[in-house]
């Protein structure tokens, strides 16, 4: 069914341009469709037409609890980096909660944020010409009341933050998304860093969302994209590369979320090593032979 939070997006200007850019210059035929599903369709195929606010997280989390079921895992650790007010935050809480009723896998869900805004920007790395210090501040005790059981705040310089959560983390709930919607450079390297920890502590292939990429001031050099250039050359065993070939598995093809989309690959991981999980032999069929 039609939820009342996408009612309520309706009310934005920018949505009405998304839906027209990225759904009615879509084939009509796939359209009518996905208002069939809206209706009428299960959870899975909601996600499938992008119909659950954020298609990010609902694809996001739902790719990582099949890839924790398929390896007997029952819980998973999202995290957000960048909360400000906590529409994403309360976004996951809620999508996640879905996906375990789809899939029995449970979650823990860690929201990282300095609680007073944006810090100062350090360099012309951290586009000044973008964002400033003070921007997107947080109403810590409205979100609190806000969070489910399973959720929390991590307030503070995330640089301070990654080394005692690392810590207190366990591979029966290995990290298997991470939203990173910090602006600057200097503080998505500091967050990138929760990447680094033990291999079992994480998914081996982690799903990442990295929101700030599509401005005309963003580029190579400056920004997520820099922090992520730096994390596969300093990493030999970790690496960050765009899910390619995404968009062909997807029936809306035009959506821009898709582009936002990468894993970490956790090549160190216990089931990426030689001889980690003996399984049947593969054998291909040949319609050529009797």
């Amino acid at each position: 069914m039609i939820s009342l939070p996408f009612i309520k997006k309706l009310r934005n200007r920018y949505i009405w341009r998304r839906i027209f850019y990225e759904r009615l210059t879509e084939p009509v035929h796939l359209n009518l469709l996905s208002l069939f599903t809206a209706v009428f369709g299960g959870f899975r195929a909601r996600v499938a037409h992008d119909l659950v606010i954020r298609q990010q997280h609902a694809y996001a989390i739902l790719n990582a609890a099949d890839c924790a079921a398929a390896l007997g895992i029952r819980e998973v650790t999202l995290l957000e980096f960048g909360v400000a007010r906590g529409t994403g935050l309360l976004n996951i809480c809620r999508i996640a909660e879905s996906v375990r009723r789809e899939t029995g896998v449970s979650f823990r869900v860690y929201g990282f944020d300095t609680g007073a805004g944006m810090p100062k920007p350090l360099s012309y790395k951290d586009h000044p010409e973008l964002y400033q210090e003070g921007d997107f501040p947080m109403d810590q005790e409205a979100l609190r009341k806000r969070l489910p059981g399973f959720a929390q705040l991590v307030i503070g310089q995330i640089r301070d933050s990654i080394g005692p959560f690392l810590s207190g983390l366990t591979p029966g709930s290995p990290i298997g998304f991470v939203s990173i919607d910090l602006d600057y450079y200097s503080s998505s390297k500091d967050a990138l860093r929760v990447l680094q920890g033990a291999p079992d502590l994480y998914l081996p292939r982690t799903v990442l969302y990295l929101d700030d990429l599509e401005e005309a001031s963003h580029n190579s050099f400056c920004g997520e994209q820099l922090a992520i250039h730096e994390f596969n050359q300093e990493n030999e065993l970790r690496k960050i590369e765009p899910h390619r070939f995404l968009r062909s598995y997807r029936i809306f093809r035009n959506a821009r979320w898709i582009d936002h989309m990468f894993f970490c690959h956790i090549l160190d991981h216990p089931t990426r090593q030689p001889g980690c999980a003996p399984r049947a032999r593969t054998v291909l069929t040949n319609p050529y032979l009797p």
